[in-house]
């Protein structure tokens, strides 16, 4: 993703220069194609990094409370999230500490919404979209708001994104050119200001690229589905639960999982004052079992939706080998699953290891800021790359770099390309639509040059 140095490339003639053209043209091509949707989904992710704090800030009226001496049972707050919001509670995570809400998912039919409701009289506060700001946040990171077909391009985004990285670090590569290596020429008056500030950043951010690509590819429609079935089957990835669920299934570290800061206080509370749900035991009883196994905090309890189903309760910390789920038995309350990261298969390890750290959480603020570096790091990309090509476009002309004569010249980037499109399925295959445009355009631009007489 760093740019060419157009007066230091050498002639066609030369071998050397035949390459840089074809590395040139194809990383114009993949930022031409995925850079608007990069910077979005680096400003989202940038966004999402700090979703505990936006959060705290959106929803204060709904998350704070007043610390009193009395409490209610967990079913009380199933009760009345139910009754404000008229639908069936799913989810539920209790109080992260005195002065905090309970936190409830309710299947309200049409539509799933978060409530939230006082642990000291079961008061009900108010309710939010389901996931609230930060789940549209997510959406839009992972291109599902615009419908689980847009969701595809996850992949191709991703593959692109590689793919220029490759190609700008071997367009950067210094060719005996004294200043814009590692060092930024002129103001931004002058277009070698933006082109070097593309070179660096690319440079130094590349690293940081690369891997955001690779761990966001988990989301992915094709790939990441593909990967999780093929090391499940293997015993590569995560445990079977009991019933026949895949172990982890609910853990904050998941592609798919749902987040939730809270975490539980009051002990002697659970399992107190609970009614009876049609079938199970009570909310309190599975509380209290949670309670009892010392699960890690915050953690989030799942009520099944069918009859025989576990009731799961997970623990998602940011350390994701301290992740841990229990399943429990709806008609005793007993324990009769304890997963955790020991047993995970080493493909489930690594990529939920992947994901923590693309989520900014594996280790602290250094994790959380070095990934806020890479999304910044792709708006000056962006930034610097328009500003470039706004500068040097011919009129009435696209501007892309010209296609080089000798046709070998494009092995060396073969390298890079065939193993994401053999690795990448949908990466691969616009690799493929890319190339045939590339060819058909060529020969309909010929084709309209007028002969010669």
């Amino acid at each position: 993703m760093v740019t060419t140095r157009e007066t230091h490339v050498p002639a066609d003639a030369d071998v050397a220069g035949q390459v840089y053209r074809a590395f040139w043209r194809w990383h114009f091509y993949a930022g031409l194609l995925i850079l608007p949707i990069l910077m979005l989904m680096a400003l989202t992710g940038a966004l999402y990094l700090f979703r505990g704090e936006i959060e705290g800030v959106v929803y204060r009226s709904l998350q704070v409370v007043d610390i009193r001496p009395t409490a209610t049972s967990p079913s009380q707050w199933v009760s009345a999230a139910e009754r404000g919001l008229g639908g069936k509670v799913i989810q539920f995570t209790p109080p992260s500490e005195p002065g905090r809400s309970v936190r409830l998912v309710v299947d309200a039919g049409r539509m799933k919404q978060t409530a939230y409701v006082d642990p000291h009289d079961a008061r009900f506060l108010g309710a939010t979209p389901d996931g609230g700001v930060m789940s549209t946040v997510k959406r839009l990171h992972s291109l599902e708001i615009a419908g689980p077909q847009a969701n595809l391009l996850v992949e191709v985004v991703a593959g692109w994104a590689i793919v220029m990285v490759f190609t700008g670090v071997f367009l950067w590569w210094p060719r005996g050119q004294a200043g814009g290596v590692v060092t930024v020429r002129a103001g931004p008056a002058r277009r070698v200001f933006w082109r070097d500030l593309h070179a660096v950043t690319g440079l130094f951010a590349s690293a940081v690229i690369v891997f955001l690509a690779a761990t966001g590819m988990p989301w992915s429609a094709v790939w990441g589905k593909q990967v999780r079935a093929i090391t499940t089957e293997a015993g590569l990835g995560r445990p079977a639960a009991p019933g026949g669920e895949v172990g982890g299934q609910h853990t904050t570290h998941s592609p798919v999982a749902a987040r939730s800061d809270a975490m539980p206080w009051a002990l002697q509370h659970t399992g107190m004052h609970t009614g009876q749900m049609a079938g199970v035991t009570s909310v309190g009883s599975v509380v209290a079992s949670v309670e009892a196994a010392g699960l890690g905090r915050p953690y989030v309890v799942s009520i099944p939706q069918s009859a025989g189903k576990a009731w799961t309760a997970s623990y998602a910390p940011d350390q994701v080998e301290d992740s841990r789920t229990l399943y429990i038995d709806g008609a005793t309350g007993k324990v009769i699953g304890d997963l955790g990261w020991r047993e995970y298969g080493p493909a489930a390890k690594a990529i939920e290891w992947g994901i923590s750290v693309h989520q900014g959480q594996q280790y602290g603020w250094v994790n959380r800021y070095l990934m806020l570096a890479g999304c910044v790091s792709i708006w000056l990309l962006g930034v610097s790359a328009i500003t470039m090509w706004w500068k040097r476009r011919p009129e009435g002309r696209l501007g892309a770099p010209s296609r080089p004569a000798d046709r070998r010249a494009y092995l060396g980037l073969a390298i890079v390309v065939l193993p994401l499109g053999l690795i990448f399925p949908l990466v691969g295959a616009s690799l493929v639509a890319v190339l045939l445009f590339d060819l058909v355009f060529q020969r309909f631009t010929r084709a309209l040059r007028p002969t010669a007489t």
